[in-house]
């Protein structure tokens, strides 16, 4: 069975292998290379549109009030993609 996860950002279903998880630690919004850090989780497409639409949910999503998200905005701002070619990917859209 193939999990599927949504984008934070677009709301787009996909599988995990085209997002990166992000989650919280010790109040802060981190990236999660190995999917392994406890808690919930946020995932994301690896693009600037998503994560600056991810900015606004992320303590909701993460469950964390006061939650520092520069991490995650400096990752952002560190080059990544503004519009990737995604048409290889799979939606999972119902």
């Amino acid at each position: 069975m193939v999990t599927i996860r949504t984008c934070l950002g677009c709301r787009a279903r996909t599988e995990p292998a085209h997002l990166v998880r992000i989650a919280a630690r010790d109040g802060q919004a981190v990236i999660d290379p190995d999917r392994r850090l406890p808690g919930r989780g946020a995932w994301v497409h690896p693009t600037q549109r998503c994560v600056e639409r991810a900015m606004r949910a992320l303590p909701r999503a993460l469950r964390q009030r006061h939650l520092d998200a520069s991490p995650i905005e400096r990752w952002a701002l560190d080059g990544l993609d503004p519009s990737p070619d995604r048409r290889n990917e799979r939606h999972m859209d119902n």
